[in-house]
This record gives structure tokens, sequence and C-alpha cells, in this order.
């Protein structure tokens, strides 16, 4: 609709295996076609990893990654078209979370890692940019400011799964200055379909 101002970047759950467990899959062979169920599948192996706004924001689905110095260009240079790896930069990528202590830790997911506010420090100065902004964790306000504002999580979904009860939100960068415009919203009704409808059986036990 408007290519010249969306750009979507893959997340943790444009792979198969996600799409399996958490009822993508089965809403899209419920609704239209195995077909499609293969189309979606190569079309989110085509989405970019990160994008960048006017060289100063770092836009990405997860994270920073468990080694210094990567590079724009050692992200560009990733073969995305892919199923995503269970280590490296691109599942890095997908699946990290910020922490609020220095340094780097395991990750709460059993995938990807946790990063402090000076591995985002040092990511940002070596590549010359100001903010990273990315998702991949639901927050009550709709969004959280970490890492001495360095880093901003943004999570668009309102009241996740119909069961958190968090506001969404999304932000706007106006150019020269980029400075962020956070806007949350709350849910609105929406028809009668059970939370994970179609997510597999083991899943369905639980909700």
């Amino acid at each position: 609709m408007s290519p010249s101002a969306i750009h979507l970047a893959r997340g943790n759950h444009e792979s198969k295996s996600m799409n399996k467990i958490y009822g993508f899959e089965g809403e899209v062979r419920s609704k239209l076609s195995e077909t499609f169920v293969e189309l979606f599948a190569e079309v989110f192996c085509c989405l970019p990893l990160a994008h960048v706004i006017n060289g100063k924001v770092f836009v990405v689905h997860g994270g920073l990654f468990s080694v210094d110095g990567v590079k724009l260009s050692d992200i560009r240079s990733i073969d995305r078209f892919c199923e995503p790896p269970e280590e490296g930069l691109m599942c890095e990528l997908l699946w990290s979370d910020p922490q609020p202590i220095p340094g780097r830790g395991p990750s709460k997911r059993g995938v990807g890692l946790s990063f402090g506010a000076d591995v985002t420090k040092r990511f940002l100065q070596e590549n010359n940019l100001d903010l990273v902004v990315r998702s991949h964790e639901v927050k009550d306000e709709g969004y959280e400011i970490e890492h001495e504002g360095k880093l901003i999580t943004v999570f668009s979904a309102p009241n996740y799964c119909d069961q958190m009860g968090n506001k969404g939100a999304f932000i706007r960068f106006e150019a020269p200055e980029l400075k962020p415009d956070i806007v949350t919203f709350s849910a609105v009704p929406h028809p009668d379909v059970k939370p994970m409808a179609y997510a597999n059986n083991f899943l369905r036990m639980f909700s």
C-alpha cells in the first residue's frame, strides 16, 4: 500500500517452526490452503532482518549480538533466505533481549542472549547510530525506554493473546531530528475466536 513508507522486518515468529507451534500455519491452512502455507514461508525468508532510518535509528525485532564489533556491513552480508539458525548473527537479531545489568547473559528464552547498556552503547558508537528500536517483548504500556535512553522496546499488539491486558504502541520518527514520538493504544473488541485457536493441540491444552 505504501512502499516508500512502510518496511517490514523479519521476527522470530516468521519461521516454519514458530508458525506451526503458535497457530499461523493452522489458520492459513484452514482459511486458504496448503499452497499458501508454503508461500508465506517463502515470503518470510525474503524479509529484511533490520532497517536503518536516516542513518541513525537501527530497527530490529530482537536485539544485539554475543560479540562486539558487528558492523552494518556484516548484517547486510547475512544470507537471510533460509529458516533461522539456532545461533549466530541472524539468530541473535531475531531472538535477543536487553537486560538491566551490563555485559551479556543467557537468554530466558533459551535462544539468543541478553545484552546490557554497554553492549548497546558500543554497537551504536561503532556504527555511528543514535538509537536501537526493537520489539519481541510484551510491555504493559506498549513500550519501554532502556539503556540510558539508547534502546526502546515497542510492542504493537494490545492485550496480547487476549490475556495480557497490555497496551499497544508504535513510534513515529520525523526528519531531520528523528525524535521518537511514541503513540499508545488499547485493544478493541474483535470476532469471538478463542486465543491460540489455530495453535497445535499441545499448546491448546494450556489455554
